[in-house]
């Protein structure tokens, strides 16, 4: 079992920068973490993830102004996001997969099997 907190949203103005972090407990050093987002009246798009390997990925629509690293000593995972455009406006959700479960895929939200609560990212133009 693994449970997962998220902090770090908040409002910020465009171009401004954020970190989120997500704090886990659990086998955290055996799942692939990733960051998802919602934003109102859209599906959950994939943000961010990392792999056990460190190996990183990233949505095209945050390429280049997001960064996504891992803490296994502190079982935590940030997302660095910085030139925040309005269009980052939405709740940001951590989430953790399995090895076995991320074989489907580390952008689709089929892959993770734990979930925080959720983070709200507001960006003012």
């Amino acid at each position: 079992q693994v449970q997962l907190v998220e902090s770090g949203g908040g409002l910020v103005q465009a171009g401004g920068s954020l970190r989120l972090s997500c704090a886990a407990s659990g086998f955290f050093g055996l799942y692939t973490m990733g960051w998802f987002r919602q934003a109102p009246g859209k599906e959950r798009e994939f943000v961010a993830a990392i792999a056990l390997s460190d190996i990183t990925f990233y949505a095209d629509s945050v390429k280049g102004r997001a960064t996504i690293s891992r803490d296994n000593a502190k079982s935590t995972v940030y997302l660095q996001m910085n030139s925040l455009k309005p269009e980052d406006t939405a709740i940001y959700y951590c989430a953790a997969g399995s090895p076995s479960s991320i074989r489907i895929g580390v952008q689709s939200r089929g892959g993770y099997n734990y979930w925080g609560q959720g983070t709200q990212v507001t960006v003012s133009s």
